[in-house]
């Protein structure tokens, strides 16, 4: 059921967030990402060069890590770097039909500056959809399952429909913060595969902006909703940021994707849990996620 919060119009900005909503409009029209040009595809990828930082691998500073061979660390970066780019793909073919979603339901009631960035928003989406599933090609990398086959992030989604838009809108932006932070603060490294640092790079410049609308949108609902409501949406995502700061940090299927013996099998839940909480990848989302747990801890999202 919708909150007791008002639908004549879902997303209610002020003054100054309906100027910035303008700026991002103006700069989605000033340039668009371009499938055939956004990173040198004939160039291809240089394999002599890791995709992401080793010290940013999931099973970095483990025993588990130190039983790997080089060769075998080395095939856990991409197997990680496909789950990222993956899971980017499952979430922007998503996107469109959410808002473009709000976009029919609400039409009326919407801003003309809102209903276009929505319409920005997806169109911007669906050209990262085709980029990430070029790159895996270029990279002979296979797709990871949708996120939807755990449990408990469908029963979480599922519920999402039936409630205020700014529940969705806020959902994914936390989506979108956690797999933006993480790709840049392990990517952007002159040690990197140009071509994969490039590609989430340009990515980047419009990701920020969707960032910057969904972020504008919550702290507006914040601000103006009931007390009730906005608690009610804090406790809601509670859950959801847990969710997604372990599957940032280490996700089991890669044991189905890997070439030999994965040290941890998908079923081994007391390893699973000891490398998401071990003392450097405690370190690691400290720094790569501090923004985002600030963010969350000011709103009562994070205790």
């Amino acid at each position: 059921m919708m909150d007791s919060t008002t639908l004549e119009n879902p997303i209610i900005l002020d003054d100054k967030s309906h100027k910035m909503v303008q700026t991002l409009i103006n700069a989605s029209h000033r340039k668009l990402l371009q499938l055939d040009k956004v990173v040198d595809w004939e160039q291809g990828i240089d394999f002599s060069k890791p995709p992401k930082l080793e010290e940013t691998g999931w099973l970095y500073g483990t025993e588990y890590w130190e039983r790997m061979t080089p060769e075998q660390r080395t095939e856990s970066l991409w197997l990680e770097t496909a789950r990222d780019v993956s899971y980017f793909i499952w979430l922007e073919q998503a996107l469109p039909e959410l808002y473009v979603g709000y976009v029919n339901k609400f039409h009326a009631q919407l801003e003309p500056d809102v209903r276009e960035y929505l319409m920005i928003f997806s169109r911007e989406e669906i050209m990262h959809t085709l980029m990430f599933r070029r790159y895996l090609k270029a990279a002979n990398l296979e797709m990871w399952s949708h996120p939807e086959n755990i449990p408990q992030f469908s029963s979480f989604e599922r519920q999402l429909p039936d409630l205020h838009p700014v529940y969705g809108i806020l959902w994914n932006f936390l989506i979108e913060w956690f797999a933006e932070m993480n790709s840049i603060y392990q990517t952007q490294h002159d040690v990197i595969d140009p071509l994969t640092r490039t590609m989430f790079r340009e990515h980047h410049l419009e990701e920020v902006r969707h960032i910057a609308f969904a972020k504008n949108v919550v702290e507006n609902y914040y601000r103006q909703a009931p007390a009730a409501d906005t608690a009610r949406l804090s406790e809601f995502f509670r859950k959801g940021y847990v969710f997604l700061l372990e599957e940032y940090t280490y996700m089991p299927e890669i044991a189905r994707f890997a070439s030999f013996d994965y040290p941890i099998q998908p079923g081994d839940h007391e390893a699973i849990r000891k490398v998401r909480y071990s003392e450097h990848n405690q370190k690691l989302n400290a720094a790569r996620f501090a923004e985002i747990t600030d963010w969350c801890r000011q709103y009562g999202i994070v205790d």
